[in-house]
């Protein structure tokens, strides 16, 4: 389900103070919920999911369409930062705005190299940060800079057995007009096909690992 921007912003995330400068584009409440001690297992599932390879043909179909397209016009070619910096695949692009191409650069000590062993193999984003209660990983292509974050909600005080569940925020900066106009014209295929197969993926992957 769809959330406001305000059911994220109202909580102290981390990553306000890290990407101050970015826009919440989309806030989503995971069709998870568990105690405190399974975000590492909401985690390990959100590393595993592979849209490409999708149990719906439609989800399927759409993805590598989607891919294909991106990879003629050079638009989801995406850098990854590394320890000898970012690879060259996005042009070793800036953070729009900025001389910085990488969100790690911001990163408070105590939050250093806390997401380096999540290992996000079947998307194009990479870890920044994680805490008990939140994750981060950013994303740079033609057309924009973005972050995944995961949040474990509390939605009872930490008194019950299910009182976490998960919500997802995205973060972004367009590289100007085309960037906006890009981010606009995928929109409705993010709304119709992707979330919608990613929820579904996602609840039936939970379901299999946390007893309800």
């Amino acid at each position: 389900m769809r959330l406001p921007n305000a059911a994220h912003e109202s909580f102290p995330w981390r990553i306000r103070e890290i990407a101050p400068d970015f826009t919440v584009e989309d806030v989503w409440a995971l069709p998870v919920h568990g105690g405190a001690e399974d975000f590492q297992t909401l985690l390990e599932l959100m590393a595993s999911l592979d849209l490409a390879n999708a149990e719906s043909l439609p989800t399927r179909v759409l993805w590598r369409v989607r891919d294909r397209l991106g990879s003629w016009f050079g638009l989801d070619r995406t850098s990854a930062p590394s320890d000898s910096g970012w690879d060259d695949a996005a042009g070793n692009l800036p953070i729009p705005g900025t001389n910085e191409t990488s969100l790690l650069d911001r990163l408070p000590d105590d939050l250093r190299n806390t997401g380096a062993d999540l290992h996000l193999d079947f998307t194009p984003f990479a870890p920044l940060y994680r805490t008990d209660v939140e994750f981060a990983a950013e994303l740079s292509n033609r057309t924009v800079h973005a972050v995944m974050h995961l949040a474990w909600v509390d939605q009872g005080e930490g008194h019950c057995r299910c009182c976490y569940q998960g919500q997802m925020a995205v973060y972004v900066k367009p590289r100007g007009q085309f960037g906006k106009g890009y981010m606009a014209l995928i929109k409705p295929f993010r709304y119709w096909v992707v979330y919608p197969a990613l929820m579904q993926q996602i609840e039936r992957a939970w379901n299999t690992r946390v007893p309800q």
